[in-house]
């Protein structure tokens, strides 16, 4: 190997691993803030992308149509649970969330649909679909049991990973789809070329660590979810929305996702259930991070991405195998790091 081939190699790490920040944090804040380890975290990916991909050929994607459902269902929902003290204020709050936006976002999506549309649209309509199927998913599969076990949360998520990838078959079809790039510019460096969608990739990234810095440490919102996962009962009886928390918390990880896909879609091709290994990706950083920390997921994801590029250089049967297998020593050492506890006895 010589020098030119190791700064490619780091240059495409470097790239992936980035992508696998965004997911990562994303994961981090979902479960610091809900306790939900979001395996459909890659299905937002692939929505997100997909859906940018036939938005760009002038066709409209069923996930507008999966909002529209989803949305009904929440409202029902919300009907239900407050049914014994039914006021016309919650009705309308919860018909104009659940019903008007994402019937509004569809006769939108309907009349801009096109193939002369700007990217910019098509960019925000994406956003917009996958933002709406990440809040109503919270609504109907996590709220209504948010205060069970870690382990049934663990078993919805899964649930709710395999529903989402099955229609995604049904939406996109099994053939891959890519989309358009967001910029054609490119910037040499030495013997290191930067295409304009690679450096949106790694500002992108930069600016989402700096804006969740930011949105913590200094909004208010921000620190209710700080409290929300530190103490979701304290939180709440200091009247904290611990319910508001986790849609908050499922909005931004679905816009991440959905992000992070749109960023993939024009550098590879991209199938319904691609998602589903790149958001695997995101998991083993979020881990080595111990579902905590920021900083430290965000540093463990370019190395995931280090390392599988070089384990495609040098092993490319294996690389899968390799990069999962970075998982293994951190949970041992967080198994032998972690007091002893006594299982309960009937």
């Amino acid at each position: 190997m010589n020098t030119t081939i190791l700064l490619f190699l780091l240059q495409d790490g470097i790239t992936n691993g980035a992508i696998y920040a965004l997911l990562g944090l994303a994961l981090v804040l979902v479960f610091a803030v809900t306790r939900v380890i979001l395996i459909p975290q890659g299905e937002f990916v692939t929505y997100g992308a997909l859906s940018y991909a036939m938005l760009a050929t002038g066709q409209v994607p069923g996930t507008v149509q999966l909002a529209v459902g989803m949305g009904l269902v929440a409202f029902a929902l919300d009907l239900f649970f407050a049914r014994k003290a039914l006021r016309a204020r919650l009705v309308a709050r919860s018909a104009a969330l659940n019903i008007a936006f994402p019937v509004g976002l569809l006769a939108v999506t309907y009349k801009v649909a096109g193939p002369t549309t700007p990217m910019a649209v098509n960019i925000a309509l994406a956003l917009l679909i996958v933002a709406a199927i990440g809040l109503f998913l919270y609504r109907i599969a996590f709220q209504p049991i948010a205060h069970t076990s870690v382990l049934v949360l663990l078993i919805a998520a899964v649930g709710c990973h395999l529903a989402l990838q099955g229609l995604g078959l049904v939406f996109f079809g099994a053939e891959g789809l890519r989309g358009p790039a967001l910029s054609s510019a490119a910037v040499t460096a030495g013997p290191l070329r930067f295409t304009g969608q690679s450096l949106a990739v790694y500002g992108l990234t930069i600016a989402f660590i700096v804006g969740l810095w930011l949105f913590f440490g200094y909004t208010k919102t921000g620190k209710a979810l700080r409290a929300t996962a530190v103490n979701r009962l304290g939180a709440r009886l200091v009247g904290i929305r611990t319910s508001l928390s986790g849609q908050i918390a499922f909005l931004l990880a679905s816009m991440i996702g959905a992000i992070s896909g749109i960023l993939i879609v024009p550098i590879t091709t991209l199938y319904y259930d691609t998602g589903f290994l790149i958001g695997l990706k995101g998991f083993i950083a979020a881990i080595i991070g111990g579902l905590v920390s920021y900083p430290l997921t965000a540093i463990a994801a370019i190395l995931v991405g280090i390392v599988e590029a070089f384990s495609s250089f040098y092993a490319s049967n294996f690389k899968e195998v390799i990069v999962f297998t970075l998982i293994l020593p951190v949970l041992v050492l967080r198994s032998l790091a972690a007091p002893a506890v006594e299982e309960e006895k009937d």
